[in-house]
């Protein structure tokens, strides 16, 4: 997986044709570690201070106006409570604000991160949008009460993790479970996970909603997508 949201390779055309793995990890990596994403964006920090420059946009531009079509069309409220999980560079969080959403709240495991989404934050004048630095994966967070969660990329990167795949993803679960209030809408974008593996994952406490449209290819008369979106929403 790359900052476009380039697959590697596990969403595959051929798949339609198959019993999917909805078990499957990962080959681990260097992506799924916290000591990565520290030192990418402490690298992207200084390039920000120095020039300005907000780095990638994870999945690009489109993913976020993907989403935010996605909030309209469900009338989410402007006040609602937003959680954007894995925040970056805050740009998502930036987007959503000037969309008219007012009651943001954005959180990373990277202090780096965090002081970067507050940095870009400020240069636009949000300084009312919250920023954390939570680590979804510690097992004690405590965050609750969001009417919608949106991630974009985060569970990708967990499903790498070298050291705690497994425990990674079941943390990453309870912490939304409690993170977002029932009825609530938690909206994910991933390029590692097909529709059905994540269906399967999150099925303890979500139930699908609906899914987003994203752009897809044609390899070998075979028609596929390199990313998929969801909406799923939280049961009892």
């Amino acid at each position: 997986m790359d900052s476009n949201g380039a697959p590697h390779g596990t969403q595959d055309a051929t798949k339609n044709d198959e019993e999917p793995n909805l078990e499957q990890d990962f080959t681990c990596s260097e992506l799924g570690t916290k000591q990565y994403w520290d030192d990418a964006y402490q690298r992207e920090l200084r390039t920000y201070k120095d020039i300005g420059d907000v780095g990638e946009i994870w999945f690009g531009e489109e993913s976020m106006h993907r989403v935010i079509r996605c909030l309209r069309k469900e009338n989410v409220q402007d006040d609602a409570a937003i959680l954007d999980i894995g925040t970056g560079n805050g740009i998502l969080l930036v987007e959503l604000a000037k969309s008219g959403f007012t009651n943001l709240t954005g959180i990373d495991y990277s202090a780096a991160a965090v002081e970067f989404a507050k940095n870009v934050l400020e240069q636009e004048g949000l300084s009312n949008v919250k920023v954390e630095e939570v680590d979804f994966l510690s097992g004690a967070v405590t965050l609750a009460g969001f009417d919608v969660c949106i991630d974009k990329g985060t569970f990708d990167a967990i499903s790498l993790n070298p050291d705690s795949t497994v425990d990674g993803k079941a943390h990453y679960l309870k912490a939304l479970q409690g993170a977002l209030q029932q009825g609530g809408l938690f909206v994910i974008t991933s390029c590692n996970w097909t529709k059905e593996q994540l269906l399967h994952f999150f099925r303890q406490g979500f139930d699908f909603h609906r899914e987003l449209p994203t752009p897809s290819f044609t390899f070998g008369g075979k028609t596929g997508h390199s990313v998929t979106a969801l909406v799923l929403k939280r049961l009892h």
